[in-house]
C-alpha cells in the first residue's frame, strides 16, 4: 500500500476513480501539479496510490458501479486509513457521511461529516457558472463551473467551509469543504483550466497543505 513514503519532494502517486466522469481532465491537471496520475478501476490500483480523486458523474451510478467492482469496501477502509481524498461533484456526494434526496439504498464512501443534497441546484440545464473564493487557493476568485450540482446543508464540527456561493439564489450555500486530509467541491475545477483545486489536493498528499 502506497502513502508513508510521500514527502514534499517526492511526486506523489495519485488515482482518479475511473468508473464514470472526466477522468481524463482531472489526470491532466494532476500530472501539470507535479504528481504521477493514474486511472483507478481495480482494488489492486487503489493499492498503488498515494491519494485519490472521485470526479464528478452521477453519484447513484458511481455507487453501484463501485459495488460491481468490489471497489466500495476497498474504497471505505483507504480513506478510514488516512488516504487524502478529493472529490468533486458526484465525488463530494460519495465522500459525504449523510446524503439528503438520495435514491432508496444509495450507499457513500463517506469520511466527511456533512449533509450533502444531491442536485441541489437544479436539473442539468439549470447548470451554471460563478465565481466563488476559495480558501487556500489565493486572493483570486475561482470561476466555478456548476453541472447539476450538489450543495452541503450543515457541516460537523471538524469540517472546515473553504468556499460558498456569493452572489444570486443560492447566496451563502456551502460548496468547498476540506476534512483533515479530505476535500470536496461542488464543481468541477478539471473544465475550467485553472488547477489552484488540484494544486491545492497534491501539496495536502504531500503534506504540505
Amino acid at each position: 500500500m502506497r502513502g508513508t513514503s510521500v514527502t514534499s519532494e517526492t511526486r506523489p502517486v495519485i488515482g482518479v476513480l475511473a468508473l464514470q466522469g472526466d477522468v481524463r481532465e482531472h489526470l491532466r491537471a494532476l500530472e501539470s501539479c507535479g504528481a504521477d496520475a493514474l486511472t483507478v478501476r481495480r482494488a489492486a490500483e487503489l493499492e498503488r496510490v498515494d491519494g485519490l480523486i472521485i470526479p464528478g458523474g452521477e453519484s447513484t451510478t458511481m455507487w453501484k458501479l463501485a459495488d460491481a467492482f468490489d471497489l466500495l469496501e476497498p474504497l471505505r477502509k483507504r480513506v478510514e486509513g488516512g488516504m487524502p481524498a478529493y472529490g468533486s461533484c458526484a465525488g463530494m456526494i460519495m465522500l459525504a457521511d449523510r446524503i439528503r434526496d438520495g435514491v432508496d439504498g444509495q450507499k457513500t464512501i463517506g469520511g466527511i461529516d456533512m449533509d450533502v443534497r444531491r442536485n441541489a441546484f437544479g436539473r442539468q440545464v439549470d447548470s451554471f457558472e460563478s465565481d466563488v473564493r476559495i480558501d487556500g487557493t489565493g486572493e483570486h476568485p475561482y470561476h466555478a463551473v456548476f453541472i447539476r450540482a450538489p450543495w452541503v446543508e450543515a457541516v460537523g464540527g471538524d469540517v472546515t467551509v473553504l468556499g460558498r456561493v456569493e452572489a444570486g439564489p443560492a447566496a451563502g450555500r456551502i460548496v468547498a469543504v476540506r476534512q483533515d486530509r479530505l476535500l470536496a467541491t461542488s464543481f468541477h475545477p478539471e473544465l475550467t483550466g485553472d488547477t489552484r483545486v488540484h494544486q491545492l489536493f497534491v501539496d495536502m498528499v504531500k503534506g504540505i497543505s
